[in-house]
């Protein structure tokens, strides 16, 4: 019997709106109000970004430079991590998110979280959510295990997703042939997985990925 997995994007696809501005803001009230005064700086960037001066992996590290300082002590992190995670799960989870989530795992599907947004927050809320794998953009980290505002490897967005995706199968000792793969997301730039999946679904999907999904003929799912 095959592998059964479905992957979900969680930025808007399981989420009401994305995630990392509204960590940084947590993470700012509850440790470093003084960093407010950052905020302007955190525009720059994403005028920069904008601009197309910088990439999104440029434009993530530049805002957690900004917002979070220069590194991130682990236990600190972690805290954070698991407050925000409550935070979001009161009232940021899309309840129909919750029940195709909930249809999947009573189906079978081992669950995995596959986002760009950081592992070092994402993992607590995919623990609340009954996800079994995480596949999200690392952190390097410093002589003290600190989180550095620095991508470790790839960006977890458009190709690099899938090609990370494939990491973990191979990683997991799964074969692409032995495997049935389900995969959610709400956007284009996940295009590359979602025709490598089995079972693409387009869910609350932009402007672009509701064309693409109407061209190939991809279920389209609203779960606002």
């Amino acid at each position: 019997m095959p592998h059964r997995i479905a992957i979900y994007d969680m930025d808007k696809t399981i989420t009401r709106d994305p995630t990392w501005t509204r960590f940084l803001r947590f993470a700012v009230a509850r440790s470093g109000r003084w960093r407010t005064v950052m905020w302007p700086a955190a525009g720059l960037a994403t005028l920069a970004y904008g601009a197309r001066l910088i990439d999104r992996a440029g434009l993530k590290q530049a805002t957690q430079r900004w917002m979070l300082g220069r590194s991130l002590a682990t236990a600190q992190a972690e805290a954070l991590a698991e407050g925000f995670a409550d935070q979001l799960l009161a009232r940021g989870v899309l309840d129909g998110a919750r029940r195709r989530i909930a249809e999947d795992r009573g189906a079978g599907y081992r669950l995995v979280m596959a986002t760009a947004s950081y592992a070092f927050y994402v993992g607590a809320i995919a623990k609340r959510l009954g996800f079994d794998d995480v596949i999200a953009t690392g952190s390097e980290r410093g002589p003290d295990d600190a989180i550095l505002p620095r991508i470790a490897g790839e960006n977890c967005y458009g190709p690099a997703k899938l090609r990370m995706i494939e990491a973990w199968l191979t990683a997991q000792g799964i074969a692409r042939d032995d495997a049935h793969i389900r995969f959610y997301s709400d956007h284009v730039s996940d295009a590359p997985a979602l025709e490598w999946a089995d079972e693409p679904f387009a869910v609350n999907a932009h402007g672009p990925l509701r064309t693409l999904a109407t061209q190939r003929g991809w279920p389209i799912l609203d779960w606002r």
